[in-house]
């Protein structure tokens, strides 16, 4: 059986065992790389720091995505409308009620997780395809209240006060880069956590199969609630957070395409991987950047092309990308990731 530990390591210990980061090679590799990240306002431009900042709110949303979906194998098409929930519930509490932002954002992942348990309830009738039906209605349904709300400002939107914690003010990208990826890294590292946990255990054996799952004692209708909470309750937070990056919130900011995206995301990143949703958002957003970098050439070079032909070729090339995953690595980014690392521990001794 493989530990995913380099040849010559081994576990003497219980508590050994069941850390993530076991070698001295571990820590230093988690070191440098919170430095490379942490000190990325330092050396990135402020567009390229505003790209980085929209990879880690996808990251927080993408990894409640993989909670759900990934671990416990509930299909949810409709998690803009959650993130949705989170948005204008931050937005309300620190425009209309002058609320400090640090209550705000745990009250928009608790406001989204416990929208999320009542359209979770379909969960327990339906499975596969009907449950991405009834996820997509849930969104139709958030999106119509919300929008028919006088206190969310209806179709209009609402303008967001920028986050405040203890006087520090998050105006700028280089200090919202922070304020992010701090909750990003949090979440990253919970997830991490909870794959390796009893409940995580759970989540994968509902996915698995659920019939055997409550046989073994596993109640379907208690761990199915809470992974429709946990992966609510990060989009609630991916939600607070775009809110107050972008300063405005509208339902046109969460659209049935985004979340599409999201599940895109975690089929190319790797989906039931804690890594997964990290490598599919960064390849994604990545891939987004580059198609409107090369659209203006395209649109100079084809002149004759037909109108909207640029416009349109983002989601043409995410549909490609996720067709070829599909065909030629089912399980993502993040597999290749472990073939990498196998490949790279066992290269002195094949040759």
């Amino acid at each position: 059986m493989s530990t995913g530990l380099p040849c010559g390591t081994r576990n003497f210990n219980y508590a050994k065992d069941m850390a993530i980061f076991r070698t001295r090679t571990h820590w230093a590799l988690l070191i440098i790389g919170l430095l490379v990240l942490f000190t990325a306002p330092m050396y990135l431009s402020v567009y390229w720091l505003g790209v980085a900042n929209l990879i880690g709110i996808t990251i927080v949303a993408a990894t409640g995505l993989n909670i759900l979906t990934g671990y416990c194998g509930q299909l949810s098409v409709g998690h803009a409308g959650f993130i949705a929930v989170g948005a204008f519930t931050s937005a309300v509490m620190t425009a209309k009620l002058d609320l400090p932002f640090l209550i705000a954002l745990p009250a928009a992942g608790i406001m989204a997780g416990l929208i999320g348990v009542i359209f979770g309830v379909a969960s327990l009738r339906v499975k596969g395809f009907y449950l991405a039906i009834a996820t997509i209605a849930a969104q139709i349904i958030i999106l119509w209240v919300i929008s028919h709300l006088e206190i969310t400002g209806g179709f209009t939107g609402l303008s967001v006060p920028r986050a405040e914690i203890f006087g520090i003010t998050f105006r700028s990208q280089a200090s919202l880069f922070f304020l992010i990826f701090v909750v990003t890294v949090m979440v990253v590292f919970y997830a991490k956590n909870l794959a390796r946990t009893r409940l995580g255990r759970a989540f994968v054996a509902v996915r698995d199969n659920d019939l055997a799952a409550e046989v073994m004692g596993i109640n379907l209708f208690r761990y199915k609630l809470i992974a429709f909470f946990i992966g609510c309750f990060l989009a609630g937070i991916a939600g607070s957070l775009t809110a107050h990056w972008i300063g405005f919130v509208s339902t046109e900011h969460f659209s049935i395409t985004d979340s599409i995206l999201y599940v895109g995301m975690i089929i190319i990143g790797g989906a039931g991987t804690t890594l997964g949703p990290v490598l599919g958002v960064v390849a994604i957003r990545l891939l987004q950047q580059g198609v409107t970098m090369v659209s203006p050439a395209l649109e100079s070079a084809l002149p004759d092309a037909p109108s909207g032909f640029t416009a349109g070729l983002a989601p043409l090339v995410f549909g490609l990308v996720i067709v070829v995953f599909l065909v030629r690595e089912p399980r993502g980014l993040a597999h290749r990731w472990q073939l990498f690392k196998a490949s790279y521990r066992l290269w002195p001794f094949s040759h």
